[in-house]
């Protein structure tokens, strides 16, 4: 396997404009999040940017980025994008999206969704979930949970579902992560289905793969990373950069 780890990024966030050029601790956010990538070890890192600024950013901290269609409609519309305009000739048979909003995502999380491709050859798509924060988390409907068949003591299991409704049981939650791994036909297979009804009803672009008939396998990791998407949440990714 020879992947490939990219990072959409798009200056018009709803809840946060402009945040992938945040200054966290003198370093702007979409750069943080570029170095965790590169210390992963999982291929080549690249950033799918949506707008110029981005691009001199990254550029000016000695990384790689693509102009994209800022018009796409998803991240992983620019993933392809960005594939398609850096490795015309396929080299790379996989895909890391790693979200740009997680500046100080561990580089082994990266890994282990890059592994579950690796270990797994029936997987189409990989991600990653985490246990809840807190019982609130059940009940919560910004916070996406994984269904997984999952035997007891894995560390990977079959994704059978996504939703933001309240789960019930003594079983744990899991807290679905949005990074995901594609192999690459995958991904292209993903960007050319119609949005599906789960994923309409669920708001959830996960679920036109599992519509779809694709597998869909999960890593587990101990916790979640610091996810920056309010301006509450970068204050504390600032404090944390203290």
């Amino acid at each position: 396997m020879n992947p490939i780890v990219l990072i959409p990024a798009r200056m018009a966030a709803t809840r946060l404009p402009n945040k992938p050029l945040a200054d966290i601790g003198g370093v702007p956010m979409i750069v943080r999040v570029l170095r965790q990538a590169e210390a992963a070890g999982a291929g080549p890192v690249a950033v799918a940017a949506g707008d110029q600024e981005i691009v001199e950013a990254v550029q000016a901290a000695g990384g790689r980025a693509v102009l994209t269609d800022p018009d796409l409609p998803s991240g992983s519309d620019r993933i392809r994008a960005a594939l398609e305009a850096l490795d015309p000739d396929g080299r790379h048979d996989a895909v890391i999206n790693l979200q740009g909003d997680m500046p100080f995502v561990d580089p082994a999380v990266v890994a282990a969704c890059a592994g579950v491709l690796r270990d797994v050859p029936a997987c189409d798509v990989a991600t990653v979930v985490a246990p809840e924060s807190s019982p609130a988390d059940r009940a919560n409907a910004d916070v996406v949970k994984a269904v997984l068949a999952l035997p007891e003591g894995a560390r990977q299991g079959r994704a059978l579902y996504f939703t933001r409704s309240t789960l019930y049981g003594d079983a744990p939650i899991w807290r679905h992560i949005g990074i995901y791994g594609y192999r690459r036909e995958a991904l292209i297979r993903f960007t050319e289905l119609p949005p599906s009804p789960l994923e309409r009803r669920e708001k959830l672009e996960q679920l036109r793969g599992l519509e779809a008939g694709m597998q869909l396998w999960a890593a587990v990791l101990d916790e979640a990373p610091i996810s920056v998407d309010t301006p509450a949440d970068l204050e504390e990714a600032r404090a944390a950069a203290r």
